[in-house]
């Protein structure tokens, strides 16, 4: 799958005919994209009724999910990414589906049907092989941390699997391999992302989002930092928790970044860790309120391991959002006292890392066309659940663009227009 720079503003005439997708040439400030593109040859345009011209912004599984499906759906998609495909959240996610545990709230709908579309995808795009889909027992546990590795006692505790050898106690089953699963979630992405790209003609195009172009009430065109600009008929914005950024959406609604702290590790024996995805309790040595780290074994043989959430400033640049020492030592800490395979110079640590969920005040994604601006629609806020909910937001936007509504789930309470209401 190559990649082609072009650097604009350079005459129309020089770009191969099936990488030229619209991109106006600024007066100033030349420009430089990237363009992913597949050799595979596009299907020819019906001049009677083209396709409709959607650009996606955001390289994450939102943005992703949505061009996946638009794209699928014959629409002429671009997307638009800043830096690289699944470089924040939807690269250093654990990557954990259930299907039920949004029962009972205004998500549970969503949930329940992008679950769903996960196995189906997996099914369609050899998940199992490609991003670790498989499903998984998952267990609650509760750990009170001892002082030192010397007094850890190392045997597995009766009805647990034998690598979780730590102070373990209570093991409850709140998930079964029927509802819950997991993915690696930076290799899903990618792999919808190729699949779009060699079989629906999906074009990618790396540039910074400025601004989107409105005239007369409706969505016109992206403006890319530097200059260049891509038309449009409709505009989806996906950025995460960079969408608040922009001033058509900053005056509307507000988006926070939870900044969420991970490491992954390659355990002594990889082959001895069985499918068990474990939600802590977990009791500090020094006192205080319990913690909730999450460990998530993958089938690569990696364990991953999250915790340590709050909310901060989010910086420009999603590849510079930097760890705090003190959060990845302590995860460290929970993983040692979980398993001696897990334990640092037993174990391999492979990443120590963070990167920013997208939240709202409300604890509502926010999904749909922004009021007063027709054409433009907005997918973010998704929280902790967006790789979970990744799929059916993405068809769901699909939809919404190509018919009007949405069939595989009622979106409307996650309109953006709900921020209007109570407004004078």
């Amino acid at each position: 799958m190559p990649t082609v720079t072009v650097s604009v503003p350079i005459p129309n005439s020089i770009i191969p005919r099936q990488l030229r997708i619209g991109v106006r040439q600024p007066k100033l400030n030349p420009i430089q994209f990237s363009i992913l593109c597949s050799s595979s040859k596009s299907p020819p345009m019906d001049t009677q009724n083209p396709p409709k011209r959607v650009v996606v912004c955001g390289g994450g599984v939102i943005g992703v999910c949505t061009a996946y499906f638009l794209s699928k759906r014959g629409a002429a998609v671009t997307l638009v990414e800043q830096s690289s495909i699944a470089c924040a959240a939807s690269g250093k996610a654990g990557g954990f589906l259930a299907l039920d545990w949004c029962d009972g709230g205004p998500v549970s709908s969503l949930a329940r049907a992008s679950f769903n579309l996960h196995r189906s995808l997996a099914q369609e795009l050899n998940g199992a092989e490609l991003y670790g889909y498989r499903p998984v027992t998952t267990l609650s546990l509760s750990i009170t941390e001892t002082a030192s590795s010397a007094q850890l006692n190392r045997k597995s505790g009766p009805n647990l699997p034998s690598w979780i050898d730590g102070p373990a106690k209570g093991p409850r089953t709140i998930g079964t391999t029927e509802t819950t699963a997991q993915v690696q979630p930076q290799l899903f992405t990618k792999t919808l992302l190729s699949k779009a790209v060699e079989e629906y003609g999906l074009k990618v195009v790396i540039g910074k989002l400025e601004r989107v172009e409105v005239a007369e009430g409706e969505a016109k065109a992206v403006v890319l930092e530097g200059g260049g600009a891509i038309d449009a008929d409709t505009v989806v914005l996906a950025l995460g928790p960079w969408t608040g950024n922009l001033s058509l959406l900053s005056s509307l609604f507000r988006v926070y970044g939870l900044k969420a702290h991970s490491i992954v590790v390659e355990p002594k024996d990889p082959d001895s860790i069985t499918p068990h995805a474990l939600f802590l309790s977990y009791y500090p040595a020094h006192g205080g309120q319990p913690m909730d780290p999450e460990v998530f074994p993958r089938p690569t043989g990696e364990v991953y391991i999250c915790g340590m959430s709050a909310e901060a400033e989010v910086p420009d640049d999603p590849e510079q959002v930097i760890p705090v020492p003190e959060s990845i030592r302590v995860l460290k800490t929970v993983a040692r006292n979980v398993s001696s395979q897990l334990m640092e110079g037993e174990a391999r640590v492979k990443a120590e890392q963070a990167c920013f969920l997208p939240c709202m005040d409300d604890s509502l994604p926010v999904i749909g066309e922004v009021p007063g601006v027709k054409g433009c629609y907005v997918a973010t806020g998704h929280s902790c659940w967006g790789i979970l909910n990744g799929p059916a937001t993405g068809a769901a936007v699909a939809e919404l663009v190509m018919d009007g509504t949405a069939s595989i789930t009622d979106v409307s309470r996650f309109s953006p227009a709900r921020f209007l209401r109570g407004r004078k």
